[in-house]
């Protein structure tokens, strides 16, 4: 018959691939029992989702064999996660308390403007004369640190009350986080839908975002897991979702709205801005060139009974503006006046939905 120390002296030889410690020192062993049949082992992770678990009841079998022995048998591993004891324990404590207002700016499908809106729209709401800040959620493609060039800046951290807060940038008048600070724009993010939440909980909960009237959230394109993080994490105002006129992206803009206002997640729709609406040749002022269809964003704002909150046009500065790092939202330019307005039409959407509606609640996914 085995003994439990001798067990667990083995299972100190598997390490944690995430956490880099060994599954003893890091609580995840529960009950051990040694029966007629082999050894039956509890498991206690942090989550239940954890990608890793696979790997670790693997490596526990080997683990075992190799110092008890070809004869010592794992017959059983049962996983109790720990976090739902803690859960029951104690709620959430608040997050993000001197945030005003939360705006998740999203879109059906890539390709259709939605960060280049997200960080326009930041740029006029600080113009404005707004506390505002900007969070790129969009953890596998993050582009708004070449829309500040800001490519090379690295956030410095401090110590408040035993916790390590992160700094955002301040460019423009806007507060600026993004998974692009981390990592080197030459390289992939390769990670699970877990770690990519898990990295977006932190930006949020650990960024030093202090008192402000706006938080942008660049979303990824689709539906995603970074999207119910963000409705679990915080309480959401109201969302914003990108499209462009052509049906293609109308059809997966669709889903976003219907996404957002789904009775499991329930956050308001301020509008639609459709991007890329028409062109206007500078030669030709007055007549606009519609590459992309008329007014498709128009119809879906009416068939969803939702607001146009904007119509943005193809101009050439604003890919400049985007790969340049200055927004075109600084410039008095037409395409400027057409951000400055897109803000004002949202304070106004914002403050009309704050009015009407009850303040959002944060999403519990049963």
């Amino acid at each position: 018959m085995y003994k439990k120390q001798d067990i667990l002296n083995a299972l100190r030889k598997v390490s944690h691939p995430e956490k880099g410690s060994d599954i003893v020192s890091l609580g995840m062993v529960g009950d051990i029992q040694v029966t007629d049949e082999g050894i039956t082992l509890v498991l206690v992770p942090e989550k239940s989702n954890d990608p890793f678990l696979a790997s670790v009841k693997s490596n526990c079998v080997r683990a075992v064999k190799e110092e008890l022995g070809p004869d010592a048998v794992i017959s059983s591993i049962e996983v109790k996660p720990r976090i739902v004891v803690e859960k029951m324990a104690a709620p959430k404590r608040d997050v993000l308390p001197g945030v005003k207002n939360i705006i998740a700016v999203s879109s059906g499908k890539g390709g259709v403007g939605k960060s280049t809106v997200a960080v326009n729209l930041a740029v006029a709401l600080a113009r404005k004369g707004y506390a505002t800040g900007l969070l790129d959620a969009d953890i596998f493609g993050p582009s708004v640190p070449r829309m500040f060039d800001a490519g090379d800046y690295h956030p410095e951290v401090k110590s408040e009350n035993g916790t390590d807060m992160i700094i955002p940038m301040t460019k423009y008048g806007v507060k600026i986080l993004s998974i692009g600070f981390f990592v080197k724009g030459s390289e992939a993010v390769i990670w699970r839908g877990p770690m990519a939440s898990s990295f977006l909980k932190q930006l949020i909960s650990q960024g030093d975002w202090g008192e402000l009237d706006y938080l942008i959230f660049d979303l990824p394109p689709g539906t995603s897991d970074i999207h119910l993080t963000l409705v679990q994490e915080v309480p959401v105002t109201g969302a914003i979702v990108v499209t462009t006129p052509q049906e293609v992206a109308l059809a997966d803009a669709r889903k976003g709205i219907a996404m957002f206002r789904s009775e499991s997640i329930n956050v308001p729709v301020l509008g639609l801005v459709e991007n890329m609406s028409f062109f206007e040749a500078p030669e030709l002022p007055g007549k606009k060139y519609y590459l992309f269809g008329r007014e498709g964003g128009s119809r879906l704002a009416a068939e969803s009974g939702t607001v146009l909150l904007g119509q943005i046009p193809i101009v050439e500065s604003i890919c400049d503006g985007g790969d340049s790092g200055k927004p075109v939202a600084l410039e008095e330019s037409a395409t400027g006046l057409a951000f400055m307005n897109l803000a004002d039409t949202v304070v106004s959407q914002v403050e009309k939905r704050n009015a009407e509606m009850a303040p959002t609640k944060r999403v519990e996914m049963k």
